[in-house]
């Protein structure tokens, strides 16, 4: 078995910069109230090149009740009325917002997408003022995610290797 190394990161206050759209027909959308079905939807076409699979293992239940809860927030990213990515920002733990899922449908990745949304993300996870906002992601992750983190303004607080 091929260990797996997850990385946390975190940050205590957004970057200033600002990014614009790559291109025209580019959309942020909070989703109010998503289904137990679009969700599974969007994780799997995200998700699936990378082997997601903590959602997968939810019952329906179970995962209607994160759905539900409005401290947990899920958004995706349109690209021209198409679905480009999703993130799950949950703020269930007082003062703390974790990124639960970020991430692009393959046929989006390569495009400037994932600097815009995940700045729009950051943006809106501070909104909420929490303390911390935090993520972990691991090395079946797409190869470009903690640079990207690192860019963004997270810094690496802790690094886990497991068999």
């Amino acid at each position: 078995m091929t260990p797996i190394t997850t990385t946390y990161l975190e940050m205590f206050s957004p970057s200033p910069r600002q990014i614009a759209p790559p291109f025209s027909g580019v959309v942020v959308r909070h989703v109010m109230q998503p289904s137990v079905a679009f969700y599974r939807a969007i994780y799997d076409a995200v998700g699936g090149r990378w082997n997601w699979t903590s959602r997968k293992r939810l019952s329906d239940a179970a995962l209607a009740e994160i759905l539900e809860n409005p401290l947990v927030e899920i958004h995706e990213l349109l690209v021209d009325g198409v679905q480009a990515g999703f993130a799950e920002l949950d703020g269930r733990v007082p003062g703390e917002i974790e990124l639960k899922q970020f991430g692009l449908v393959p046929d989006f990745l390569g495009r400037g997408l994932g600097k815009y949304f995940l700045n729009r993300v950051i943006g809106r996870a501070f909104s909420h003022s929490p303390r911390r906002f935090w993520l972990h992601t691991c090395t079946e992750d797409h190869p470009a995610a903690i640079p990207n983190y690192v860019k963004a303004g997270f810094t690496v607080y802790k690094v886990e290797t497991a068999e």
